[in-house]
């Protein structure tokens, strides 16, 4: 199923005492949350995890056993009355509207950041936080075991286990899109990027959704070498593609957090978000980062914006190809033995 194709959803019925976790937000959103969502399952190891979100999103999480159920949420949109016992976890934002939303559904116990305005106390937000680090931080607060490490969705070793024992390097994914205007790259800079590694006797396929087909055929179209994938994968095949790749090149966008869970090589472009806030939170050494901002500036531009933002427009094509030609040619070595802990 292409990945813009509509939900299959089921109704889930919430059942009483089952952890209902919010965060009714995209790909990528989803997979930083994954961290503080272990943290919860080991807090209530006895009961049913259910993330209210999209379907797509929450049946890949609900495949790789992050969570039990998805209960399908496009936005924030009114819930019914929980049942007796629930306990409501909001991963989706500070509030106040997103507490209110929970609160409407009357759990037994809210975990939530501090929002005077929604009467509710908890730890308080802070804006200069990594996205990982500040929901175990709630969680933490509500007396949860949480890291950076639970992001994985495969041990280390396994990922580099498989960069050393397959025959040739994996497909090159090149993914152009992203939510937003701000964050796209010049087409013709990522044709560019895609030809040459092509060249190079790599294999490289262009991912995106349906809606961004003619992307796809922008940067596609024509060069030899590269396959133009967009709108062929649902989200859970996307993954696998991600998992098999050799390598993984995109804007901050949901694809970069695949990468970053399934320790795949990548390198990421950056502009206006840091990558203080939103860059990979573990293995620096398989993840390259593009950014020319200043990371004590404070304010670097709109993330949501429609036009291209001027951060990201100074990324050049030939740091890329560099950045991308040492991942290709490092070659992982075993590693100390991580811990690695199952939700």
């Amino acid at each position: 199923m292409p990945a813009d194709a509509p939900d299959e959803a089921t109704a889930v019925t919430l059942r009483p005492d089952d952890i209902l976790v919010l965060r009714a937000l995209g790909l990528g959103d989803a997979l930083t949350g994954v961290a503080a969502l272990r943290g919860v399952r080991r807090r209530y190891p006895d009961r049913r995890l259910v993330l209210a979100g999209p379907t797509a999103t929450g049946r890949l999480l609900r495949g790789l056993g992050v969570v039990d159920e998805v209960l399908p949420l496009p936005g924030l949109v009114p819930l019914s009355e929980f049942p007796p016992g629930t306990v409501a976890v909001n991963l989706h934002g500070r509030g106040p509207t997103s507490h209110r939303l929970l609160q409407q559904a009357r759990p037994e116990r809210l975990i939530a950041f501090a929002a005077p305005e929604a009467g509710h106390d908890g730890p308080h937000w802070r804006a200069a936080e990594h996205e990982v680090d500040r929901w175990c931080r709630l969680v933490r607060h509500a007396g949860a075991d949480c890291t950076r490490e639970d992001l994985r969705l495969r041990p280390r070793a396994a990922a580099d286990g498989q960069r050393r024992d397959r025959s040739g390097p994996g497909p090159v994914l090149v993914h152009p899109g992203a939510a937003s205007a701000s964050r796209h790259w010049p087409v013709e800079r990522w044709r560019r990027v895609a030809a040459a590694l092509a060249a190079g006797g790599h294999r490289v396929l262009v991912t995106g959704s349906a809606a961004e087909a003619g992307l796809g055929e922008a940067v596609a179209g024509g060069v030899a070498g590269v396959e133009d994938h967009t709108g062929v994968h649902d989200v859970e095949e996307l993954s696998a593609l991600v998992r098999d790749a050799g390598l993984v090149l995109s804007a901050d966008t949901g694809v970069a957090h695949l990468a970053t869970g399934w320790a795949v090589p990548s390198v990421v472009l950056f502009g206006p978000v840091p990558p203080a806030r939103w860059g990979p939170a573990i293995d620096a050494d398989l993840h390259t980062v593009l950014w020319h901002g200043d990371p004590d500036a404070g304010t670097w531009g709109d993330p949501h914006g429609d036009t291209l933002d001027p951060l990201l427009e100074k990324i050049t094509v030939d740091e890329v190809l560099e950045a991308a030609r040492t991942q290709l040619h490092t070659v992982p070595t075993p590693a100390p033995e991580r811990i690695h802990r199952e939700p």
